[in-house]
C-alpha cells in the first residue's frame, strides 16, 4: 500500500504530464504505416500494477493486432507489489507464453519464462526480471531456475542456427543504471551470455536510448539496446519517446543486422526517421 501511494503521487505530481497518450498513439499509427513483421515490448505497461490496469492494457494490446505478431514482458512496474498472477500477468498471457507447449491460464509466473517464439529464423527468448522490491526500489532479477531455463534455450536455438533475441526488462550491462534500479543478478546472466551466445539483447528500464556490447562465444560482440518509453513527451533530454526497427537477414558469411531509430516528433505528431545503423559484419 505503501508503494502504491508514493507511485500514485509520483503520477500525479510529475509522470502524468511526461507520459501522453498522444504520444503512444502516433507510435501506434507509425507502426501501422512500416508494418514489422513482430513486435516486441520490454515491460512497465502498467503504473502501480492495479488489476485496473491489466485489464485496459489487455483491451489495447488486442487492438493492435493477433498474439502470434506480439511478444510482452513484464517490466517491474507490472510487478509493483505482490499480487495474484490471474489478477495481473494472467490478463495479458497470449501475448506472454511460448509459442509451444502451451501454458494453462492458471501457471504461475516462473513457468511462463523464459519464453520462446520462433518467427522465421528469430528466436525470441522473453526474460522476466520483474519482481516485487520495498518503496524507492525498481530492481529485479531472474534467478537460478530461469536462468538455467535460459542457458538450456539459448544452447538449443543456437544448435538450430538461428538469430537469437534476448529480451528483458532490465538492463544487464554494468553501469547503465545505478543501484536502486540494478539488475541483481547481472553478473550470472551474462556468464550464460557469455558461454551460449547471443545475437541481440534488447531491454526496456532506463527511460533512455542505450546501446553497448557484450562479447560472446559468437564471432562478433551482441548489441545490448534500450529505447526511451513509447509515451514520453521528452521533458528531459534524451527521453523523448523512439522506438527501433531491426531487419535481419542471413548472407553466406552470417547475419546482417540493420537498425532504424523512429524518434516522435512533437511538430507534427509524428514519428520519423532518427539515424539508420547498418551492422553487416557477419555473426
Amino acid at each position: 500500500m505503501n508503494k502504491r501511494l508514493l507511485g500514485y503521487l509520483s503520477w500525479k505530481s510529475h509522470r502524468r504530464e511526461e507520459h501522453r497518450a498522444e504520444v503512444l498513439a502516433a507510435l501506434v499509427r507509425d507502426l501501422g504505416q512500416c508494418r514489422p513483421q513482430h513486435t516486441v515490448i520490454t515491460g512497465d505497461l502498467t503504473h502501480i500494477g492495479l488489476e485496473s490496469e491489466f485489464l485496459e492494457v489487455a483491451r489495447w494490446l488486442s487492438s493492435l493486432g493477433p498474439p502470434d505478431r506480439f511478444t510482452v514482458i513484464p517490466g517491474n512496474h507490472d510487478t509493483y507489489v505482490r499480487s495474484p498472477w490471474e489478477q495481473t500477468l494472467a490478463h495479458w498471457l497470449p501475448y506472454l507464453a511460448s509459442d509451444a507447449p502451451a501454458v494453462p491460464a492458471g501457471s504461475l509466473h516462473d513457468d511462463v519464462f523464459p519464453s520462446l517464439r520462433i518467427r522465421d529464423q528469430i528466436a525470441f527468448i522473453g526474460l522476466s526480471s520483474a519482481r516485487p522490491s520495498s518503496p524507492f526500489l525498481a530492481v529485479g532479477s531472474l534467478g537460478s531456475r530461469q536462468l538455467q531455463k535460459l542457458n538450456d534455450l539459448l544452447a538449443e536455438t543456437g544448435e538450430q542456427g538461428l538469430f537469437r533475441v534476448l529480451l528483458i526488462h532490465h538492463p544487464p550491462l554494468p553501469g547503465t543504471l545505478g543501484w536502486r534500479k540494478r539488475l541483481t543478478d547481472s553478473r550470472a546472466l551474462r556468464e550464460v551470455l557469455v558461454r551460449r551466445g547471443v545475437e541481440l539483447v534488447l531491454h526496456g528500464h532506463a527511460h533512455r536510448a542505450t546501446r553497448g556490447w557484450i562479447t560472446t562465444i559468437s564471432a562478433n560482440p551482441a548489441p545490448v539496446i534500450g529505447v526511451p518509453s513509447a509515451s514520453a513527451i521528452g521533458q528531459k533530454p534524451g527521453r523523448r519517446a523512439r522506438y527501433n526497427l531491426y531487419r535481419v537477414s542471413r548472407t553466406e558469411f552470417g547475419w546482417n543486422l540493420e537498425i532504424e531509430a523512429r524518434a516522435y516528433s512533437p511538430e507534427i505528431d509524428a514519428f520519423i526517421t532518427a539515424g539508420t545503423v547498418l551492422d553487416s559484419t557477419p555473426h
